[in-house]
């Protein structure tokens, strides 16, 4: 399976990304990333920074960066202004 394969199945594992098969190298550095952006009681180091380059280029850096920065403010904003999800990105239920 390459990077781009297993969309579906994927979406169905991203919540145990940690101990699913499905995920390469970068897409599980990426999901770290996310999280250490996201919760207040982690940090991007400059060892995990370091590790990041080594598998994306600057831009592709700062294009992850922008990409959980936006959802987290949407994950803010939507709630408190009411704006219900509309179903386009459902994570299945865990097996």
């Amino acid at each position: 399976m390459t990077e781009t394969e297993g969309g579906l199945e994927k979406v169905a594992e991203v919540l145990g990304w940690r101990d699913s098969n499905l995920f390469s190298p970068s897409e599980r550095l990426a999901l770290e990333y996310a999280e250490r952006i996201t919760y207040s009681d982690q940090q991007v180091d400059d060892a995990f920074f370091a590790e990041l380059r080594m598998h994306f280029t600057e831009a592709q850096v700062v294009e992850l960066t922008a990409a959980v920065a936006f959802e987290n403010f949407r994950s803010k904003l939507n709630p408190t202004l009411g704006v219900e999800a509309q179903g386009f990105c459902l994570v299945p239920q865990r097996k």
